[in-house]
């Protein structure tokens, strides 16, 4: 295709590789990851987070309170802190080595094999993030289903299910990883236009006309 480009795919992962890197850090704050709500209270609304857990009634709105202690937290979700975290910087970091390799761009001009490094370098720190986005979004919907699902509580008591953080986060970390993806897809294409033109008058090809010939 003629507006498949190396140029075009660079700029598409990029943009795909920002918009990962937005929709993590969104999710690393939001105070949506978990939601309760109780059959017996319906007015109320409970919403739980990596930095607060916030309460919902028609009557005073939303009000939130960050967690008084790290080490009382669920290790799951200490875990997702640290990972979170790690995901963002890596994403941020995967954007400011990519962005100097792009072709069009004054930075790092006369060095190809240079630009050619930093593409690689911001799509293996974008998997990176990508994929410290996925594991602690999946941990956390792994101990949601676990006590969602577990026995010993009673069928009255309400219980924790999905919130609208943790479908942000599955489509935040397949962002960055289809980015980096596509910073590879991009080297690759530009290796493949600066190949080496084969010479017709070369040895190597006079000898496979030959042999041709002769078979012919």
């Amino acid at each position: 295709m003629v507006f498949l480009t190396p140029i075009v795919m660079q700029r598409t992962a990029l943009f795909v590789t920002f918009g990962g890197v937005v929709t993590s850090l969104i999710t690393t704050f939001l105070p949506l990851w978990k939601t309760m709500n109780s059959d017996l209270n319906e007015v109320e609304n409970w919403f739980s987070g990596l930095w607060h857990t916030c309460l919902y009634t028609e009557e005073v709105g939303v009000q939130c309170k960050a967690y008084e202690s790290i080490m009382g937290l669920p290790m799951d979700l200490q875990i997702s802190r640290v990972l979170m975290l790690v995901s963002v910087g890596t994403g941020c970091s995967a954007l400011l080595a990519a962005i100097p390799g792009l072709e069009g761009v004054g930075m790092c001009v006369g060095q190809p094999g240079l630009k050619r490094r930093l593409l690689i370098l911001g799509g293996v720190l974008s998997w990176v993030s990508g994929l410290t986005t996925l594991a602690p979004v999946s941990l956390v919907a792994y101990t949601t289903v676990v006590d969602f699902w577990d026995e010993g509580f009673p069928d009255v008591m309400p219980r924790w299910e999905y919130g609208e953080a943790m479908f942000s986060g599955w489509f935040g970390g397949l962002a960055l990883v289809i980015g980096g993806t596509l910073f590879f897809v991009a080297v690759c294409m530009r290796d493949y236009d600066q190949r080496p033109a084969s010479v017709p008058n070369s040895p190597q090809a006079k000898h496979r006309t030959k042999h041709y010939l002769k078979t012919f």
